[in-house]
């Protein structure tokens, strides 16, 4: 069904009632000694899992610990990025995502890939052979990763970002696509097509992703984007690509863009309605700009938290909740300069604090998925 002719009935049928953000919304205090935030996912069929880094396993037996009590799912932090699995031509290290793929398995835990094709984070060998390369060497430079990956990890990833952030309105395409991005820049749109066709013909029980940022907000920035990737979807379907969902980064800024439960809402109507799943794959917080003093600006983000929450999973098409990072002990908030708090302080944007206790983020993602519809069965 086209998106257009669905959202106009999709509207006057909301599945549940949106939440209105002129309701302040008061977070209750944790409960410190109740089920992780997996288990209560799974009570709607759906799935909370984190990124996480295989040092942090090695390193840190309390994070770990806290790991396997809150997440059903664990994706790669960067171990998957192509800077750091294939440094060379033709030489190959995915010895860090082993450990995390072995870690997963140990415990029962599904495990993500991210990401094969990205405009970022890949080897300067690549970058510098694209130019050049014609006809097949070219297209093995894209097809030949996915293909090594994927086939190593059949059967033990489940799903996979295949393309990674491909919009960038404000880079100056008509068509909202990103124009600093190597794959466009030697194949054009077609990339896209390539690297799904390659991605199913590897391991076609995997679940297929394609990922952005900036959908999230009520802003003029984020609407350019969702309309990027709505259009985007509709050109590759209609193509055929076999795209299964779409995920969601979920990098809230609630103090420098605003959130608006039903603009998110059409959005997400917009994309069900392609026939496409959804997931929530790098929620995460920053709490820049916020209050000084630690109460009400944990109160402020944990309602934002619960309105980002209630709407994404509101929607049946929604089967996942991933973060960023699971605990404010290791987030990459407080490394990024635009992010972090000028007096060194932690940023407060995941689930658990730096000592690993369940904040009030954590119990108003707890009561979201608490109170979530189930998921759809047998989604794309």
């Amino acid at each position: 069904m086209k998106r257009r002719a669905f959202i106009a009935g999709a509207a006057a049928a909301c599945s549940v009632p949106l939440a209105t953000s002129a309701v302040p919304y008061i977070p209750p205090q944790p409960d410190t000694g109740g089920p992780g935030l997996d288990a209560r996912a799974r009570r709607s069929g759906r799935r909370f899992g984190c990124a996480i880094k295989s040092g942090q396993l090695a390193k840190d037996p309390a994070f770990t610990a806290a790991v396997l009590r809150e997440a059903g799912t664990i994706v790669q932090e960067y171990e998957l990025k192509r800077h750091v699995t294939q440094p060379r031509p033709g030489r190959y290290d995915f010895s860090g995502n082993d450990k995390l793929v072995d870690f997963a398995q140990k415990h029962g835990l599904a495990a993500r890939g991210h990401t094969l094709v990205w405009y970022s984070n890949n080897p300067p060998w690549l970058a510098a052979a694209l130019p050049g390369a014609r006809g097949r060497a070219r297209d093995t430079l894209l097809t030949g990763y996915i293909e090594t990956a994927m086939r190593r990890y059949a059967g033990r990833i489940g799903e996979w970002d295949v393309v990674n952030e491909p919009v960038e309105p404000n880079q100056g395409r008509a068509d909202g696509m990103r124009a600093q991005n190597i794959w466009g820049q030697a194949f054009g749109e077609n990339y896209i097509d390539l690297a799904f066709h390659s991605a199913r013909a590897a391991d076609p029980r995997a679940r297929l992703f394609l990922t952005d940022f900036g959908l999230e907000h009520a802003s003029r920035r984020c609407e350019a984007r969702r309309t990027a990737i709505l259009k985007l979807l509709e050109r590759a379907l209609s193509r055929r690509v076999p795209i299964d969902a779409l995920g969601i980064q979920g990098h809230l800024k609630p103090f420098r863009e605003p959130f608006d439960e039903r603009t998110f809402a059409r959005f997400l109507d917009e994309v069900r309605g392609m026939g496409l799943g959804i997931a929530i794959t790098e929620m995460d917080i920053a709490d820049r700009g916020g209050p000084q003093a630690l109460e009400p600006r944990d109160a402020q983000v944990a309602a934002v938290g619960k309105a980002f929450l209630d709407v994404a999973l509101a929607n049946p098409a929604t089967s996942s909740v991933l973060t960023w990072g699971l605990s404010d002990r290791y987030s990459w908030l407080s490394t990024y300069p635009e992010y972090r708090w000028p007096d060194g302080k932690p940023s407060r944007g995941l689930p658990l604090d730096s000592d690993l206790r369940r904040k009030r983020l954590w119990a108003s993602m707890a009561a979201a998925f608490d109170a979530a519809p189930p998921a759809r069965k047998g989604a794309r």
